[in-house]
């Protein structure tokens, strides 16, 4: 083939420019998306600009016109074909309203079994203290508790009537919120131990939970200890039973032999979704822990307890409708894409 190389060149030189333009902006953010008419034109340059450099490769004195090309089409190459691979800027709002619910519902059945031992945990507590109310000590190991319930609502209501708001309310809300967190992350780590410890954690606080539950009823008690709880449980207890749910993922992974896969590999396919789940829960700690701070612990006359129990129903509604909803219309969207 005889052509005329300055012609040639001088021809073409104007489309390569435009290339190397677009693989420039494309490399200086590798977050950025093309809409269709860039890639069609991406896709007409990269062809013309291939077909360029078989012509230039007939001609040894062209070395560097030659190289150019080579290193042009080289990096196009490396955009079209790895566009798949390309990273995706992260976005701390679609990660939280899309991606956490999404990863809970897909692992929905490790969420019920943490939600199973939590409730046979509670149903034991509240039994025993029923059945046998001197197993107190046992089953409630924090002073706090100790005492009788109505001892414990009158001392709440009159501290909150004199306005003290001071050391009692503060440490015991640092107390619960450093404890929660530590039982979050001990629920995930004793995933390590097949699901046992996972299991077992979630048991021995439904145990402290159905006992509080049944003294306080018991004793007649309930419109203070669901003003009490509600308020900061309604996110609290579903975040340490989402951190149990990540533990038992692992815990899965690790028992997963039926998945005919090394232990490497199944450890890998489950970290984004543990990830995902721990993050998701230290949020909603977070959110928990003020609304523990500065409004679980005021009580009547401060605070009507009908208003405390609305807002906690408000947020337990809110946070059911989050986990039941949160990306599913992104998610629609993407299988209408896929779909095309």
């Amino acid at each position: 083939m005889i052509i005329d190389l300055e012609k040639f060149i001088s021809a073409e030189r104007p489309y390569w420019q435009e290339l190397e333009g677009m693989m420039t902006r494309q490399e200086q953010d590798p977050y950025r998306r093309m809409d269709f008419n860039e890639i069609q034109r991406l896709h007409y340059l990269y062809q013309r600009a291939s077909a360029d450099l078989a012509k230039v490769n007939t001609f040894s004195a062209e070395r560097d016109m030659r190289h150019y090309l080579e290193t042009l089409v080289g990096r196009t190459y490396g955009v079209i074909h790895g566009a798949r691979r390309q990273a995706v800027r992260f976005s701390p709002f679609r990660w939280f309203f899309h991606t956490f619910p999404s990863t809970f519902r897909r692992q929905w059945k490790a969420f019920v079994v943490g939600v199973s031992a939590m409730m046979l945990g509670c149903l034991f507590g509240a039994t025993a203290l029923l059945v046998d109310p001197g197993s107190k000590p046992v089953l409630l190991p924090f002073k706090h508790l100790q005492i009788s319930p109505a001892k414990r609502v009158a001392q709440e209501e009159s501290a909150a009537a004199h306005h003290e708001e001071g050391g009692p309310k503060g440490t015991f809300s640092a107390f619960l919120m450093t404890h929660n967190i530590r039982v979050s992350i001990l629920a995930l780590a004793l995933g390590m131990t097949w699901g046992l410890g996972t299991v077992l954690l979630l048991f021995s606080n439904g145990v402290i939970l159905g006992a509080v539950t049944a003294d306080f009823v018991h004793a007649g008690q309930s419109a203070f200890l669901v003003g009490w709880l509600l308020p900061h449980g309604a996110v609290e207890i579903p975040s340490i039973l989402v951190a149990s749910q990540a533990g038992l993922i692992l815990a899965g992974a690790l028992l997963g032999r039926s998945m005919a896969l090394p232990l490497g590999r199944r450890l890998q396919a489950v970290v984004p979704d543990v990830v995902t789940l721990i993050g998701g829960v230290a949020v909603m700690l977070v959110w928990a822990g003020l609304v523990e701070a500065f409004f679980s612990q005021y009580h009547e006359p401060v605070l009507p307890y009908a208003a405390k129990i609305a807002f906690g129903l408000v947020e337990l509604s809110l946070l059911v409708l989050f986990f039941s909803f949160g990306g599913r219309s992104g998610a629609r969207g993407a299988e209408r894409r896929e779909s095309r």
